[in-house]
């Protein structure tokens, strides 16, 4: 294979709703460079992309799958992606490699909720789209209400290339109004007959031939001069216009492809290749530093490592990144984040599963390797005397939790490094030991998400799995002041054990004053504060210390003691058993033995007397509420609303936004267990949602009286 410069490289993203045919599109585009020799079918089980076993299974892509094709001396990278929202971790790897998003629909329900979710990632990373309308052969394929969908959501950018002259089952050909020419297919697809626009069609063509070279002139002013004095451009003119129209997102090109009958698509190839920009002509990537790093080939060498595949009989497959210079095969290279040495044994080009061996490759383009000894997804690889270091990869926070264990528990630890492992392959599931919740969770994207994972566990790994609903991890505090004393003692035969606190604790929040006078039961306590401690507790909020004994009362040096025991029960609130937090104590008093006294001794008395008087305090517990963003159609958004205030959830807002509602509230994290399942059922699947922590707010009473009875039981069956 020859070796590609960096100005004959671009790379591609290739998104869409489930269902709009990205791997039959893929075949289509491998058969017609000539990379495979047929082309598979998803039936067959044969395509080159959803070749892992879970995804013939289930009928629907997991992983994004690499591969090239080689058209007219250019080299398209292209990433099929996943379209199912509980997959974004590889639409958002993608994304972030390639320069230009290609995003297909499905003719016969347009825009649907994964090409919203995807064009939003599009716009947040600046990249370039390019929209592809494919089942032109469907019985219920409507092209002119799939454009007008798409120019009601995202405005006058949108600019038709291409429409066919009629569609359902016989659909056979097309306009092209950037050549003004006709397109025709036989029933096998293929190479096209290319005529001249028809009579009939002359009128239609022209106008929207006319829009297109207007959009084009539009981001070049020389262009733009030459198409007020002659309203008309050439056809290189048009391909630079709209070249720079695509990487400024000022339009929004349409084409036609029916991808399962092979038509339209080397029209499309033809397109990718001469129009959409090249590596080098997209902004530059920066590194950890704000380093800018352009791809250029005469600079030291650094790989991105952005995906990696583990495969049967091979092992760990690692995809990269040339994000400058040039590698070639037998380089040694520093990994940055890891402080190892590599050897790029071997370099591979990709198609799916299908790897052809090349010599070098050179800044912009994507490759992959294996056996690399310690490289793990994220890393970069550089050459000597470059440091380099990227992370402009951002997945969102996750959706859908569930506590996990094995059906035999000595297999907890081969589960960990196995989930581990997996967790390489695809970064948006998160895996959490929680010491608080004495829990293993798995976060994910969504219930398909992580049906995935257990799947592979069982099927893969032949490893059996239970998943539970997730703990939630509430929180304790107090709502007024109070105050206790305890006296720790013991006599046993030889040195005894004596120590006593007296203290006052109260709840505590940012910026308030210093205490002076307490007043309990008519008696006043005044308060001389020596010393303040504040510590910043690692599951959120703060306990304030204070030390407050006159007279020598408890030597200062016990004073650590007790708050180690202050600090143990705060670990293990007296309503559930969960953290407490925003407390302020106070130890005014207390007493000591010459000899007894010792740090156990006030440690079990500071324990003590803080857990009395925490109880006396209005104690609450307190639990984890979400910011929710819901996507959802304006049909479905009665129902929303209605199910959400099921959930305890407060309405915080409401906004549309391309097409769908925006519904903003904020939801205990208890209601949304299972939401992800539920909002799918309730819209058919058209709905999305993104959550994240806000804050912890208190209880109502009832539920706090259920979680304390469910605590009371537990403790008794554990007893």
């Amino acid at each position: 294979m020859k070796v590609y410069q960096t100005n004959e490289i671009k790379n591609i993203a290739l998104l869409g709703n489930d269902g709009s045919g990205k791997t039959t599109l893929t075949e289509a585009l491998l058969f017609e460079s000539g990379i495979i020799k047929r082309r598979g079918r998803i039936t067959a089980k044969n395509t080159v992309s959803d070749y892992f076993p879970v995804e013939q299974e289930y009928g629907y892509s997991v992983f994004s799958t690499v591969y090239h094709v080689e058209w007219n001396g250019k080299k398209l990278n292209i990433i099929d992606c996943p379209g199912s929202d509980d997959f974004v971790g590889a639409a958002m790897t993608a994304l972030n490699v390639t320069d230009t998003a290609v995003l297909l629909l499905n003719g016969q329900y347009g825009p649907e909720v994964g090409t919203q979710n995807h064009f939003r990632y599009t716009e947040k990373l600046g990249k370039p789209v390019i929209f592809l309308v494919n089942q032109l052969d469907s019985p219920n394929c409507d092209f002119d209400k799939v454009l007008e969908q798409l120019t009601e959501n995202y405005g006058s950018k949108v600019v038709p290339v291409q429409y066919p002259l009629s569609t359902g089952p016989d659909f056979n050909s097309l306009i092209d109004v950037l050549l003004m020419k006709k397109y025709s297919w036989g029933p096998e697809g293929g190479a096209p007959t290319i005529e001249p626009v028809p009579a009939e069609e002359m009128e239609k063509a022209m106008e929207w031939h006319k829009r297109l070279v207007e959009a084009a002139a539009e981001h070049d002013e020389t262009l733009m001069e030459k198409f007020f004095e002659s309203e008309s451009l050439t056809e290189d003119e048009m391909r630079e216009g709209i070249r720079k129209g695509l990487a400024a997102r000022g339009m929004f090109p349409v084409f036609c492809v029916c991808a399962g009958k092979d038509m339209g698509v080397r029209r499309l190839m033809e397109f990718l290749g001469n129009v959409v920009p090249f590596v080098d002509e997209m902004p530059v990537v920066h590194n950890t530093r704000g380093v800018p790093v352009p791809p250029v080939a005469d600079a030291p060498t650094s790989l991105y490592f952005f995906k990696t595949a583990v495969e049967p009989h091979i092992g760990d497959v690692q995809y990269f990144k040339v994000m400058s210079g040039v590698v070639h095969e037998g380089d040694d290279l520093n990994n940055a984040d890891r402080g190892s040495k590599e050897r790029m044994a071997q370099l591979y080009v990709c198609a799916g599963a299908n790897r052809e061996k090349v010599e070098e490759l050179r800044a912009g383009d994507i490759g992959c390797t294996v056996k690399l000894k310690d490289v793990k997804t994220g890393n970069t690889l550089n050459s000597k005397d470059c440091e380099n270091r990227f992370n402009f990869i951002k997945y969102p926070n996750p959706k859908y939790t569930r506590a996990i264990k094995p059906e035999n528990e000595a297999d907890t630890e081969k589960m960990m490094a196995i989930l581990n492992r997996m967790r390489e392959e695809d970064p948006t599931w998160v895996v959490e030991q929680s010491k608080e919740l004495k829990q293993i969770l798995v976060h994910g994207q969504g219930e398909f998400h992580l049906r995935t994972l257990k799947w592979r566990l069982e099927n893969n790994e032949k490893l059996a799995v239970q998943f539970m609903e997730p703990k939630i991890p509430y929180r304790e505090t107090i709502t007024k002041a109070a105050r206790a004393d305890y006296r720790h003692k013991k006599q046993s035969g030889g040195a005894g054990q004596f120590g006593e606190v007296h203290l006052i604790v109260e709840p505590y929040y940012e910026g308030m004053p210093t205490p002076e006078v307490y007043k309990f039961n008519g008696q006043e306590f005044k308060i001389n504060v020596k010393s303040t401690e504040t510590v910043d507790l690692e599951w959120g909020g703060k306990l304030v210390f204070i030390n407050s004994v006159v007279g020598g009362a408890i030597d200062t040096r016990f004073m650590p003691a007790i708050l180690k025991g202050i600090m143990s029960r705060m670990e293990q609130g007296p309503l559930t058993g969960s953290y407490a937090r925003d407390v302020r104590v106070i130890v005014y008093d207390g007493k000591m033995h010459p000899v007894d006294s010792n740090e156990i001794s006030f440690m079990l008395a500071g324990r003590n007397a803080f857990s009395e008087a925490f109880k006396n305090a209005g104690p609450k517990i307190l639990e984890p509420i979400y910011d929710v963003e819901v996507f959802v159609p304006s049909d479905k958004l009665g129902d929303v609303m209605s199910d959400m205030q099921g959930r305890r959830g407060m309405i915080m807002g409401m906004s549309s936004e391309k097409g769908y509602e925006k519904l903003a509230a904020k939801v205990p994290l208890k209601e949304m267990s299972n939401y992800s399942t539920a909002l799918s059922s309730l819209t058919g699947g058209r709905a999305s949602f993104i959550m994240k922590f806000a804050s912890y707010e208190l209880v109502p009473t009832d539920v706090q009286n259920k979680l304390m009875k469910e605590f009371e039981e537990q403790e008794k069956n554990e007893d």
